[in-house]
C-alpha cells in the first residue's frame, strides 16, 4: 500500500511538473505574439483579425459539446488581438 501511495505521489510531481512547463510555454508565446502585434500598423492588425475570423469559422464545427471551449478560446483571442497585456 505505501509503495502505491508512493508511486502515486511521484506521479502526482511529474504530472504538475508537465503543467508548469506547459505554462511557461504558453506564457513565452503570449509574450513574443504581443511584442510582434505592437509592432503592427492598424491596417495589419485588421487583416489579422480578419484572417483568425475567417480561420475559427472554417475550423470550427457547430458542435454544442465543445461550445463552452470554443468560447473560451474565442475569448481569449479577442483579449490577446484587442487588449494585449501591458
Amino acid at each position: 500500500m505505501k509503495n502505491l501511495i508512493a508511486e502515486l505521489l511521484v506521479r502526482l510531481a511529474e504530472k504538475e511538473t508537465e503543467s508548469k512547463e506547459l505554462v511557461a510555454q504558453v506564457e513565452a508565446l503570449e509574450i513574443v505574439v504581443t511584442a510582434l502585434l505592437r509592432k503592427t500598423d492598424a491596417e495589419q492588425m485588421r487583416q489579422i483579425n480578419e484572417s483568425i475570423t475567417t480561420a475559427m469559422q472554417t475550423a470550427t464545427p457547430v458542435d454544442q459539446e465543445h461550445k463552452e471551449d470554443l468560447s473560451l478560446l474565442e475569448n481569449y483571442l479577442q483579449r490577446l488581438l484587442n487588449h494585449p497585456r501591458e
